[in-house]
C-alpha cells in the first residue's frame, strides 16, 4: 500500500475550451470559410450549410454527429498529406491572428505552476489538434471530437462519440480515468469557457470561469457566483 501511495501523483487540472475562449473566433466555422474561399468545395451550397450549423450551435440545437459527418466528408475527399498543407496554411492565415493574449497568458501561468493543461474543444481533432500544438499543448491533452481514419484516410464518420455539451463529460471521464492508472489524481480543477453548451463541463470544475460569456452563461455565471472575465481582442 505504501508503495502504491509514493507512486501517486497529485496534480492541479486547467481545462481550456477553444472556439471564442483561448480564441476570438469559432475554428470550426472558419475552416468551412477557409474551404470555401480556396474553391475546395461548392460555395453556394457548402456556405449555406456551414451557416446553418453554426447558427444551430448558437442556440443550442446543434446536432454535432450530423455536423462533424458534414465537416468530415471534404476531409474523407482528400489525401491526409494534401489535408495537412492545407491545415497549416488555414492556422497561420486564419487562427494565428486571433489567438487572444490574455488566454495565452492564462494558460502559460498554469503551465509555469505545473499544473496539467488539456484543451477540450467541441471541434473536431483534425483542427483542434493542430491548434493546440500553437499554445505547446500536445495530442494527448487534447480531448476533441473523433474522426475515423481507415486505411490512412478520413472516412467520413465519427469514431466516437462527439465532444460536445455531455459527451466532453464522457472523454474528459475517460482521459481522468487513464491518468488514475498512470498514478495521477487530480486535487484541484479549473475550467474556462465562453459558452452555454459548456454548463456541464464548468459545473464539473471546482473552479469555473466564464470567459466573455455569452448571455446565456453570464446569466448562469451571475446565478452561481461563478467569475467572468472578459478575454476578447
Amino acid at each position: 500500500m505504501q508503495a502504491n501511495q509514493a507512486q501517486t501523483q497529485q496534480k492541479q487540472l486547467a481545462l481550456f475550451d477553444l472556439d471564442h475562449t483561448l480564441l476570438d473566433v469559432d475554428s470550426d466555422y472558419l475552416w468551412g470559410e477557409y474551404i470555401v474561399k480556396h474553391d475546395l468545395v461548392d460555395e453556394a451550397q457548402y456556405r449555406t450549410a456551414n451557416q446553418k450549423f453554426y447558427n444551430d450551435y448558437i442556440e443550442g440545437t446543434l446536432d454535432a454527429t450530423e455536423y462533424n459527418e458534414f465537416v468530415a466528408q471534404f476531409l474523407s475527399s482528400l489525401p491526409l498529406d494534401r489535408l495537412d498543407e492545407l491545415r497549416e496554411d488555414y492556422i497561420k492565415s486564419e487562427i494565428e491572428p486571433h489567438i487572444r493574449p490574455k488566454a495565452m497568458e492564462v494558460l502559460c501561468q498554469h503551465i509555469e505552476q505545473g499544473h496539467e493543461v488539456v484543451i477540450i474543444s467541441a471541434t473536431n481533432d483534425f483542427v483542434v489538434s493542430a491548434i493546440a500544438k500553437r499554445f505547446g499543448i500536445e495530442a494527448a491533452n487534447v480531448l476533441s471530437t473523433p474522426l475515423e481514419i481507415k486505411d490512412n484516410r478520413y472516412t467520413g464518420k465519427l469514431a466516437d462519440k462527439p465532444n460536445f455539451k455531455k459527451g466532453k463529460i464522457y472523454h474528459l471521464d475517460k482521459w481522468v480515468n487513464k491518468q488514475q492508472l498512470a498514478g495521477v489524481t487530480f486535487e484541484k480543477t479549473y475550467a474556462y469557457s465562453d459558452s452555454k453548451n459548456d454548463i456541464p463541463l464548468l459545473e464539473w470544475a471546482d473552479v469555473a470561469v466564464c470567459v466573455s460569456p455569452d448571455d446565456a452563461l453570464h446569466a448562469h455565471a451571475l446565478a452561481h457566483r461563478w467569475a467572468v472575465e472578459d478575454w476578447s481582442i
